[in-house]
């Protein structure tokens, strides 16, 4: 079973420019088949309530592994998401309850990323775009790669954990990951310089 490892080839204190720089990697492939995906986590009951409010829509969730063992019935149902029209607004609840983290899966490339940013980009957050398609490259001994083609955009995080604050705003190309020899680095350099940029730090593994 083939995995895939992730590559930084941007990094920036702005936001916006964050997310235009995975655009345009984007554009670098095949977005036929391509869906985003949004995550981030809300330290304070007024950030969960101001996301509530620009993402009707989102889902919310407790990551809290001391929780399900201390109740594994999970009552509030945030072990396992909560809609947002269902999610109590009550502060007393909410509180008790912190951090949550909210998220939307699978939307449509372009629905959700600029709103996403404009709310999220000043938490720990991450804008996650899959089903593309990489590009075959003969003349550079590149395959096409229609599994492993994804960009991430971390917000204020070192890693795709999502588990380490970092000042700043980072740009990660995915890729098949190959046997060892190279093939993975190069592969990640070409695609990062179709748009300019180059490979600038060392690999992240899922």
């Amino acid at each position: 079973m083939s995995v895939d490892v992730a590559y930084p080839v941007f990094h920036t204190p702005d936001p916006a420019l964050a997310l235009l720089v995975a655009r345009q990697l984007l554009s670098v492939g095949d977005q036929e088949h391509a869906r985003v995906c949004v995550d981030v986590e809300l330290p304070r009951v007024a950030d969960v309530l101001h996301v509530l409010s620009a993402m009707p829509d989102a889902w919310f969730r407790k990551e809290d592994v001391d929780d399900w063992v201390r109740d594994q019935s999970d009552p509030t149902g945030l072990h396992i998401g909560v809609h947002a029209p269902q999610l109590p607004m009550d502060a007393a609840f909410l509180s008790t309850h912190l951090p949550l983290w909210a998220s939307m899966l699978d939307q449509p490339v372009g629905s959700i990323e600029d709103t996403f940013t404009a709310v999220a980009s000043k938490y720990v957050a991450e804008i996650r775009w899959d089903s593309l398609a990489w590009p075959e490259v003969p003349e550079r001994d590149l395959y096409a790669d229609y599994k492993h083609a994804v960009v991430t955009v971390l917000f204020n995080a070192s890693t795709r954990e999502l588990d380490e604050w970092s000042n700043g705003h980072t740009v990660l190309v995915h890729v098949r990951r190959g046997n060892g020899h190279g093939y993975e680095e190069r592969h990640a350099s070409w695609l990062a310089e179709q748009i300019g940029q180059t490979v600038i730090g060392p690999p992240q593994f899922s």
